[in-house]
């Protein structure tokens, strides 16, 4: 085989020119059948001209392996001996680059051949060798291999093990590969690292990337294959090894100082930080070794050697209850409390020894990692070491930050395992850390980041502060000052709201109008996009009043609660209106430009909180909410930012426009009123004629916005009151509305799915007002679109139908736009055909089940008014039922009720079955106005008694329907006799 010829075949799929990188490939793909192409790949990886020829033949090469080499357990093996040989001879040697991707084909056959088949013998051994002989671990200088290089190899051959084989298993053995890989390679490998730390420890902080990227393969080696198969060696490890890599050095230090991001994303990860630091692209040498230290912790016993052994860990106990089967005490406690004990706690006589304060460093992330251990031993314990070891180091006089900042991450660390009494003591500490300046020349923003990292830990774990407002007061006197801490603040402000509930809801308006005060200096209505303190204040601001909401709508029974509600809301009221206005007021309406478009959502949010406190039309003017609706309207109208999160505050807020507009009138809701002189006389949207630009937007570009739109449509239609004079708004909209609804419905009409029923109906409403105008659009959509939707719509109403009309406000919009449907066939001269026969089937079949619902709410209101009878009778026996369902609800699943879930969930998903999402949105009532006070049963009489005749003859209609029509409604008899006499 010419590998010159494939080579240059390489270098062009790397060109600008699409159809020169098509055709290379192509070739390639032909050339890939030889049995030598394979080889070739492996030679240019090794010797190409450039590293981008050589990336390109490893990259071909890992996909050749993807596309050609199947994974079932028991197949006869494809790749050959000689082949897997040169593979493993270039990955010891390759460069940094090439081994990335080299790597992964490496994988791939390491799955198929040594997981699945355990027929590659000679892997572990020739591995084992090849470590031993490389580079670093020999010392010698004309190694062939690289120790980075043996050590990455190892890193992939042990990592499909991480989980085991069979998740579908709940127990399973260890596999004989990973004991083979544990006894040979990694059992030896422990004095290699005790000696790669002491070198490490001797360069006193410079930087030995090599040794230090050594250090990081190993222990991810170690913690992948299982604490257990390496275990006989703990205490060597422990000592000698894991202690020295936790402690602070020189690096830790320089870090700090020059470079405070990446110390924390490195040492003080958080879920506060936008990088947490628990992604494996971001583990270190360090973190490494304090997840590695948890596992030996919770080890117990003897060491153990024998696979059965390996499986599983000891289930949840509760607290207290540890070791009542078993006798045996872990390894935590003894050897690894013990160990850390043997370093002494800083004190202010000791707060300038180095060696001391590095070493104790150490300890605390040690310390760090210890959360499960500590979980299972007695409160007491976890109470005498964080008293003893940890909390007194906030109490010095000088305490060199980095211990500080370590110190209040391991708070946080141990959240899950902390004594409720210590609560007092642990939150004074954390808020002395959350309020620390920075020094003179040394910068405590670590500090505060790690204090707050850790309150939101402790609050995410139930663990609640003694008092609210303190720790409130340092968050909020915080914010302002930079705009990294302001990111960190923001979300542990959410973090306290949404945890607080009813015990910081007395602290809402002043904290709303403190932080109000603070956005309102960094606010700058032409800056776009806002500075970061803007934009995460909005989003604690959208937090805090729908905490505010949510609580008060619990209390306002009480009327001390109602008192307190009217004076909270209005302090809201005025301080969000304020903000709002000086975000989007300060640029007159008629100017050329608008509002920045930033924090829509959450903008949205804030406005529905106002728009919720309006008490009259007077209140309307004082907090300018017309003007603010009509920003509002514009800014959204031409927003594409589409993301479920964001976008369902605009929806309940165009809910709660409407809804006001109905009670009050909004100026320039339904007509925008022209500007006075001397601007131009240019006719602007309305507010709603903006909304509607915004949910036809909705309906066209985002799938799961629909259900929420098209409920939009029939609002927006149905709900205000449109004059003569407005009349060609609601017009506009419905032609808006049906072309969208329409032009959505072509992309999903191939098959029946659950968008038909909120795109078939959006168009019903559009339809009802205007019927010439909506089938005008339907055909000049597409040729015979109007009888595409009427024949999806009588679709739907059929009761064998899966999309299921079950509002019975859906029904009676359906009853009622099948009425208007069929007296338009009839008056254009349709009075015989499939159009008109499948509409007058699907209205005898809506009307049949409108009236079976109405007589289920009936026997249902009923019910509950019997029940209501008896309710105070039985109040004590169901409080106590009620307490006894909950205590027994209050079950903790153990690691094998876990194990079992997910081998179950596996085989679910191994078979397709996949649980579908939340679906809300389904749920959303149609709103119908004025329409709800229409008599659907009156105009469905009315129709048949005036056509009776052209709707019955000549149609083949279904005498079990008729007759369940004539059941359900009676009076209707007479109309149908005729019909059913000459059925019989």
């Amino acid at each position: 085989m010419d590998v010159t010829q494939i080579a240059q075949l390489l270098n062009q799929t790397l060109s600008p020119d699409g159809n020169v990188v098509r055709t290379s490939t192509e070739a390639l793909d032909r050339l890939s059948s030889l049995p030598h192409f394979p080889f070739a790949l492996l030679s240019i990886a090794t010797e190409g001209q450039n590293q981008g020829q050589r990336i390109a033949a490893s990259t071909y090469l890992k996909n050749f392996a993807r596309r050609n080499i199947e994974v079932h357990d028991g197949s006869p093996s494809k790749i050959s001996k000689e082949f897997k040989a040169q593979l493993m001879r270039t990955l010891l040697q390759a460069e940094s680059s090439v081994l990335k991707v080299l790597v992964e084909a490496f994988r791939i056959i390491v799955v198929a051949e040594f997981v699945k088949q355990n027929s590659w013998p000679e892997l572990v051994p020739e591995l084992r060798s090849a470590i031993q002989s490389s580079n670093v671990i020999s010392n010698g200088t004309n190694c062939e291999w690289s120790t980075i290089n043996t050590l990455t190899v190892l890193h992939a051959l042990v990592r499909p093990f991480q989980y085991f084989l069979n998740p579908k298993v709940a127990k399973e053995p260890v596999p004989v590969q990973l004991e083979l890989i544990a006894k040979e390679i990694l059992a030896p490998l422990l004095t290699v690292f005790h000696h790669l730390v002491e070198k490490a420890i001797a360069t006193h902080g410079r930087k030995e990337l090599e040794t230090e990227k050594i250090l990081l393969l190993i222990c991810k080696c170690l913690y992948f294959a299982g604490w257990r198969l390496v275990s006989p060696h703990f205490s060597f490890l422990l000592e000698s090894a894991i202690l020295p890599v936790l402690m602070l050095n020189e690096k830790d230090i320089l870090e700090w100082e020059e470079d405070t991001e990446e110390y924390i994303r490195k040492n003080l990860p958080s879920e506060l930080e936008e990088i947490s630091g628990w992604r494996e692209d971001l583990f270190t040498a360090r973190k490494s070794a304090i997840n590695l230290l948890g596992v030996i912790s919770m080890s117990k016993g003897p060491p153990i050697g024998s696979s059965n052994n390996g499986s599983s860990a000891s289930s949840k106990r509760k607290k207290g209850e540890k070791n009542k089967k078993n006798n045996q005490r872990s390894i935590g406690e003894l050897l690894v409390l013990p160990c850390l004990s043997k370093f002494p706690i800083p004190s202010d006589a000791t707060a300038y020894d180095p060696r001391i304060l590095k070493d104790y460093f150490g300890v605390l992330m040690a310390y760090g990692g210890l959360q499960d251990f500590l979980g299972e031993l007695k409160p007491a314990c976890t109470t005498t070491l964080v008293h003893t070891r940890v909390l007194p180091l906030f109490s010095l006089s000088f305490c060199p930050p980095y211990l500080v900042a370590a110190a209040s991450w391991v708070l946080g660390e141990l959240a899950s395992c902390l004594p409720e009494e210590m609560s007092a003591d642990i939150y004074s500490s954390l808020l002395k850390a959350l309020a620390m300046p920075d020094k003179e020349y040394t910068s405590c923003y670590p500090v505060r980041v790690a204090a707050a990292g850790a309150i939101a830990g402790l609050l995410e774990n139930e663990y609640l502060p003694p008092e609210w407002l303190p720790l409130l007061q340092v968050v909020i006197s915080r914010i302002g000052n930079e705009d990294e801490e302001n990111i960190i603040l923001f979300q542990l402000l959410n973090s306290v709201v949404e945890t607080g509930n009813e015990n910081i809801i007395i602290h809402i308006p002043h904290i709303i109008s403190s932080l109000v005060d603070v956005i309102s200096k960094s606010i700058h209505p032409s800056l776009e996009p806002w500075p970061h303190v803007v934009e995460r204040g909005f989003e604690a601001l959208a937090v805090m009043a729908q905490s505010w909401e949510n609580f008060m709508l619990e209390e306002l029974e009480q009327i001390d609660s109602n008192e307190k509600h009217a004076s909270g809301q209005a302090a809201i009221t005025r301080a969000l209106s304020a903000l709002l206005q000086q975000a989007w007021l300060t640029i007159p309406l008629e100017a050329e430009t608008s509002p920045p478009s930033s924090c829509i959502d959450h903008s949205s949010a804030l406005l529905r909180s106002i728009i919720l406190s309006v008490s009259g039309s007077n209140v309307i003017v004082e907090l300018k909410l017309s003007e603010l609706l009509l920003v509002w309207a514009d800014l959204i109208s031409d927003w594409h930012a589409w993301e479920e999160s964001a976008d369902m505050s605009v929806f309940d807020c165009i809910r709660e426009a409407v809804s006001l507009h109905s009670k009050y009138g909004l100026e320039n809701f339904i007509v925008r009123q022209i500007p006075p002189a001397p601007a131009p006389p240019v006719p602007q949207r309305s507010i709603i004629e903006a909304i509607s630009a915004f949910v036809s937007e909705a309906i066209l570009q985002y799938p799961s916005a629909t259900w929420r739109a098209c409920s939009c449509v029939h609002m927006l239609l149905h709900v205000p009151n449109y004059s003569c004079e407005t009349e060609g708004v609601q017009l506009s909209l419905a032609v808006v509305f049906s072309r969208a609804a329409f032009s959505r419905f072509k992309g999903v009409r191939s098959k029946p799915c659950s968008l038909w029923k909120p795109l078939l109906l959006a168009i019903a409403s559009c339809y009802f007002y205007y019927p010439d105008t909506v089938e005008a659009i339907l055909e000049k959509e597409e040729d015979g679109g109007f009888a595409t939707w009427v024949s999806a719509l009588a679709f739907v109403c059929t009761r064998s139908s899966e999309i299921d009309l079950s509002a019975k406000s859906e029904i009676k919009l359906m009853v009622m736009t099948l009425v208007k449907m069929i007296e338009r066939l009839l008056g254009v001269g349709i009075p015989s055909g499939g159009l008109l026969r499948d509409c007058f089937t699907s209205l005898i079949e809506t009307s049949i089940q409108l009236k079976e619902l109405d007589e289920e709410m009936e026997d249902e209101q009923n019910d509950e008014e019997y029940e209501d009878d008896d309710t105070n009778d039985g109040d004590d026996e169901e409080e106590i039922q009620d307490d006894d369902e909950e205590s027994e609800s209050e079950h903790e699943e153990t690691e094998e009720e876990f194990l079992e879930r997910y081998a179950q969930a596996a085989s679910a998903l191994e078979n397709g079955v996949i649980e579908e999402g939340d679906a809300e949105d389904q749920d959303l009532e149609i709103e119908l106005g004025t329409l709800e006070q229409v008599d659907e049963q009156r105009i469905v009489l009315s129709l048949i008694g005036r056509y009776h005749h052209v709707l019955i003859q000549g149609q083949a209609l279904s005498t079990r329907l008729i007759s369940s029509f004539i059941n359900a409604f009676p009076d209707s008899s007479s109309f149908f006799q005729q019909y059913m006499e000459a059925s019989l």
